[in-house]
């Protein structure tokens, strides 16, 4: 079984900002396009929130990546280019999970951190090609996956399954480091042994359940088959995504 932590949202490069905690409640923002996409921010009722964060820069009328999409208890979404030859590569398919994390702060910019908001279960991963039509959107979902629209990399491809979004910032899905660098995290200590993709250095690895992770990079892949406590690991971070 394969675990992909799977980077999306803003962040200092895309949007320019941490996604907001409000009132205790992680809102991953979807970064900003300017095509490829029929959404804006004020379509996910996200326009308020934008144009507070950015101080304007973007407002209700921007458009945006709605990627991963959530709804009715599923999720689709959408890879390509380099990011999907490494799923690939990594042999990611039906029955794998991503942990979707992203970087976070409160409202003011404080604290900012790496932290889980959702999961996805693969259940289908189904191939697009480099030109969908309207006839690939996948059903249930009420607004157009970006995906489905425009020109794409030819591996350009979904990931449709049962999903989960956090309701709640607790600690326990707060990836980094209190009271140090967003990208220093704590880990669990099976997960060094595990291996995950891009972080193969040593010195990555700085101390038993602490890792260094890469500045950039969306995917990252470890294979857990076998591995005591993975299991387990999962299990209680499904449960607190899932939990009100």
């Amino acid at each position: 079984m394969k675990l992909v932590f799977s980077r999306k949202g803003f962040d200092s490069a895309s949007g320019g900002y941490p996604s907001p905690i409000v009132d205790g409640v992680p809102i991953s923002l979807p970064i900003p396009v300017a095509g490829r996409s029929e959404t804006t921010y004020g379509d996910l009722g996200l326009g308020e929130l934008v144009e507070r964060v950015t101080k304007g820069r973007l407002t209700a009328g921007s458009k945006c990546h709605c990627d991963p999409m959530f709804e009715n208890g599923r999720c689709a979404f959408g890879q390509t280019g380099a990011a999907q030859t490494h799923l690939e590569r990594q042999g990611v398919s039906e029955g794998d999970v991503f942990l979707f994390f992203g970087l976070f702060s409160d409202l003011a910019g404080r604290d900012r951190h790496h932290r889980i908001f959702a999961w996805l279960k693969v259940e289908e991963r189904r191939p697009l090609g480099g030109h969908p039509s309207p006839q690939d959107q996948p059903a249930g979902f009420s607004i157009r996956h970006p995906h489905t629209i425009g020109t794409w990399n030819d591996n350009n491809c979904l990931y449709l399954g049962p999903a989960g979004v956090a309701r709640k910032a607790t600690d326990a899905l707060r990836l980094s480091v209190p009271g140090g660098l967003a990208s220093l995290w704590r880990i669990p200590t099976w997960l060094r042994n595990a291996g995950l993709s891009y972080h193969g250095k040593v010195h990555r690895w700085k101390t038993p359940g602490i890792l260094k992770v890469v500045a950039r990079g969306q995917e990252f892949v470890a294979d857990i088959g076998g591995v005591s406590d993975a299991g387990d690991w999962l299990a209680d971070i499904l449960r607190t995504v899932n939990a009100d």
